[in-house]
């Protein structure tokens, strides 16, 4: 992502379970979790065996979590993303004032107006900024303000791009 904003990468998996560094064979179940980074000030993805996971298996700095399988290599990418989960890191995000996290959050908010599960309101300029006022759609019920980074179109399809990576499976 090009501007103030700086870049907002999630690495890949490893392909490995991070707690039992063992490797996560195409198939198999496991859980995705995204938790903060301490270093970049973003989140980084880590993936964990289901058993491992069970078994209390936890990073520092959780944030989210999903249960997801390991993609067959060099398999057709597919874009799952779960409208709950779409909607929790919407909730969870609200308090966030780093500005590689403001822009997730607006990013999010851009995914659920399309899918039409979250309508806009209205705008208004405040002392920090515009802000976006939003209800939910679908039953979820919700009322969110929600801060507009003032991204340019490259920095949002480069976050639209990274969140489709952190949610889909093949990675």
């Amino acid at each position: 992502m090009a501007g103030a904003h700086g870049t907002y990468q999630v690495d890949r998996s490893t392909g490995r379970c991070e707690a039992t560094g063992t490797a996560l064979d195409a198939g198999t179940p496991c859980v995705a979790a995204l938790c903060d980074d301490p270093e970049g000030g973003g989140f980084r993805r880590l993936d964990y065996s289901e058993e491992a996971w069970k078994q209390g298996a936890r990073p520092e700095g959780l944030f989210s979590f999903w249960r997801t399988a390991v993609p067959e290599p060099k398999a057709n990418k597919r874009l799952f993303v779960d409208d709950e989960v779409l909607l929790d890191l919407l909730d969870r995000l609200g308090d966030a004032e780093e500005p590689k996290k403001v822009a997730f959050r607006f990013v999010i908010t851009l995914v659920l107006l399309r899918k039409r599960l979250v309508k806009f309101e209205r705008r208004e300029e405040t002392p920090d900024g515009v802000r976006w006022h939003l209800s939910g759609r679908g039953g979820s019920g919700g009322i969110w303000s929600v801060h507009d980074p003032e991204l340019g179109d490259e920095d949002i399809v480069d976050l639209h791009e990274q969140l489709g990576e952190v949610l889909q499976g093949e990675l």
